[in-house]
């Protein structure tokens, strides 16, 4: 009656449409959603929402999905370990979930939905090389490649990384950038230094490089660990860009007010969250799939 079906006689609706009026009815748009064949639910597995990349790679999705039709039903993890990840597929499998998105930039989550029999479409996003599942993720080889070659074309004869923990996919591939885009050039390749994408890490880190007086440029893992070794910097009375050169990872919007403004490379964390959604939307209508 409320949806206008012809069916229904004008008194009957006008008698129906004051009742709604006098009781103050809504719409329910999740009872409408049992109605169809169509759930229109996306289960996303997220972790650490306080870090920019994993929080704008979730925005990103959530805006996609949104556009879509598609409502949301997030479980994030503060410890990722393959049982956290199985839990919280098990968790988000016994609600009418169409398909799973894993932001899964650590082995422990690539790992740990693959082999999970739950009879939906699961894409991986961030997951590198995930086996046996379709994966969506930024270059981050291309990306540290370029932020590397741009930092010896101002003629520094050789780059230190900052580099993010060492069970990070992203981290492993800006890692491998870097470091290629150094041996093709002929030059040294100093030992990556390790931290946890925080900024205390970038600033610990980069005092230990101020002790080295070689050190020129520094590629950092991502712009938090870069604000950090900003700091560092300056309190050892090292002047960037003049005496260093600093150059991040991910264009957090504070990064262009750090102090000297902060050389970046930029994710496009919309585009990821519609090629992610675009994907598991093909797999749910596919034959075999989710939908109807």
């Amino acid at each position: 009656m409320l949806n206008g079906h012809p069916n229904v006689r004008a008194e009957t609706r006008a008698r129906v449409q004051t009742e709604i009026e006098e009781l103050g009815y809504r719409r329910n748009s999740s009872a409408r959603a049992l109605v169809p064949r169509r759930i229109g639910v996306i289960g996303v597995v997220a972790f650490d929402p306080t870090l920019h990349g994993p929080a704008g790679t979730l925005g990103g999705i959530e805006r996609a999905a949104r556009a879509a039709g598609y409502f949301l039903s997030v479980v994030t993890l503060q410890t990722v370990t393959r049982q956290a990840v199985r839990e919280a597929m098990d968790y988000l499998a016994q609600q009418p979930v169409e398909g799973y998105i894993v932001i899964a930039p650590q082995r422990a989550v690539v790992d740990g939905p693959a082999d999970l029999p739950y009879g939906r479409p699961v894409v991986a996003v961030e997951g590198g090389e995930a086996p046996d599942l379709p994966v969506v993720c930024v270059d981050q080889y291309g990306g540290a490649y370029l932020a590397t070659r741009h930092l010896l074309d101002l003629g520094h004869r050789t780059v230190h990384h900052i580099a993010g923990p060492r069970d990070w996919l992203e981290a492993e591939d800006r890692v491998h950038g870097w470091c290629h885009a150094l041996q093709e050039a002929g030059v040294r390749v100093p030992e990556p230094l390790y931290g946890d994408r925080h900024p205390k890490a970038g600033y610990e880190l980069a005092r230990r490089l101020t002790d080295d007086g070689d050190v020129t440029a520094i590629f950092v893992a991502n712009d938090q660990m870069a604000l950090g070794a900003l700091r560092a910097l300056g309190d050892s009375g090292v002047r960037v860009p003049r005496d260093v050169s600093v150059v991040g990872f991910d264009d957090i919007p504070e990064a262009e007010f750090f102090t000297p403004p902060l050389t970046t490379v930029s994710q496009d964390f919309g585009e990821v969250g519609q090629r992610s959604i675009r994907l598991l939307v093909g797999l749910i209508d596919a034959p075999g799939g989710a939908g109807p």
